[in-house]
C-alpha cells in the first residue's frame, strides 16, 4: 500500500467525570486505538500512529487519566477499573465496527482487562510487552524511575539524562524540544513529568492496584479475538516464562519478538514494531 502523509487532529471525550484528550490520525480502513504506558503520554505513539495511518488506517491515540493533556483525577483514583471505565466510555463514542486495541504496559493491561470482561468491544488485541505474569524486578525498576523525579528537573538536559539512565540501550535524545511533550515547566522554573504523582502512590487507589493479577488472569482466559503479544527482546518486565504462561491463558495469541527493544518497545524499535502490527492486521484481514 502506498503510504500517505498523516497528521494528528486533536479531540476530547468525556469519561468518568474527566475530559480525555486524544489525537486522530488518518481516515478510513480499520480503526486502531493506541493506549500508552504509565508515565507516558499519547505522543509516545506519534511515529507509530503516523506510520499506520499512512497505510490507510484510522488511528486514535489517547492520554490516560492523569497523563498528558487528560485531566487528573481529583480523588486520586488510578486503579485498574478506573482506566478500564475510561476506555469503555471512549469506545462507546465510536461508530463502525469494533476497533483493534493496541496497548503498551498500562495501556495493554487496560485493554486486556476491558476485552476479556466485555466481549465484542474489539476486533483484535495487541499487547506491547504485556503479560499477566510479569517480572517483579522489572516492574520495580519502572516504578522507581517514575517515583525518583517527583521534585522535577532543573532543565531539559537533566530530563534527557534521566531517560538515558533508565534505558541506556536507546540513544540519548539530541533534540531536547521533543521532551517537552512529556514534561511541563512550572512557575518555579523546574520541569516536571506531565502526569499526576498520585498515580504511583502505594495505596489502593494508586499504581499498586493496577497490577491486579487475579482480575487480569480471569480476563485473559476470556479473550477470544485475535491477539498479538509484541515482546521487547531486552525487556526486564516480560520473560520467556511469562510469555509461555500467557499463551496458556490466551491459546490463540501470537508472539512477535522485537529483539532490539526493551519494555518501551514502540519507542525503542519503532519501524520493526509498526511492521509487526501491520503484518498481524494483514494476516487477519483487519
Amino acid at each position: 500500500m502506498t503510504e500517505m502523509h498523516a497528521s494528528a487532529q486533536p479531540f476530547t471525550v468525556a469519561a468518568g467525570g474527566l475530559t480525555i484528550a486524544g489525537d486522530r490520525w488518518g481516515e478510513g480502513g480499520t480503526t486502531l486505538l493506541l493506549l500508552h504506558g504509565g508515565g507516558q503520554t499519547r505522543h509516545s505513539w506519534d511515529r507509530t500512529a503516523a506510520a499506520l495511518a499512512g497505510r490507510g488506517h484510522t488511528v486514535l491515540t489517547l492520554d490516560a487519566r492523569g497523563h498528558g493533556d487528560t485531566a487528573w483525577a481529583a480523588d486520586g483514583s488510578y486503579a485498574l477499573g478506573d482506566f478500564v471505565g475510561d476506555l469503555l466510555a471512549v469506545l462507546g463514542t465510536l461508530d463502525g465496527p469494533p476497533p483493534v486495541l493496541i496497548g503498551a504496559s498500562l495501556g495493554g493491561i487496560t485493554s486486556l482487562c476491558a476485552v476479556g470482561e466485555n466481549p465484542g468491544i474489539a476486533s483484535a488485541l495487541v499487547l506491547v510487552d504485556v503479560v499477566v505474569d510479569v517480572e517483579p524486578k522489572g516492574i520495580d525498576r519502572v516504578t522507581e524511575f517514575l517515583s525518583a523525579h517527583t521534585d522535577g528537573f532543573a532543565d531539559l538536559e537533566e530530563v534527557a539524562d534521566a531517560v538515558a539512565a533508565y534505558n541506556p540501550a536507546r540513544k540519548r535524545a539530541r533534540n531536547l524540544e521533543g521532551l517537552k511533550k512529556n514534561v511541563r515547566q512550572r512557575a518555579d522554573g523546574r520541569w516536571y513529568w506531565h502526569w499526576d504523582p498520585a498515580f504511583i502512590r502505594g495505596d489502593d487507589r494508586g499504581e499498586a492496584r493496577i497490577q491486579d493479577k487475579d482480575r487480569l488472569g480471569a480476563a485473559a482466559a476470556r479473550v477470544t479475538v485475535p491477539t498479538l503479544i509484541v515482546r521487547g527482546g531486552k525487556s526486564d518486565v516480560v520473560s520467556d516464562e511469562g510469555v509461555q504462561k500467557m499463551l496458556q491463558r490466551v491459546p490463540q495469541a501470537e508472539v512477535a519478538d522485537v529483539s532490539g527493544a526493551g519494555h518501551m518497545v514502540a519507542g525503542d524499535d519503532n519501524q520493526v514494531f509498526a511492521a509487526a502490527i501491520e503484518d498481524f492486521l494483514d494476516r487477519h484481514e483487519l
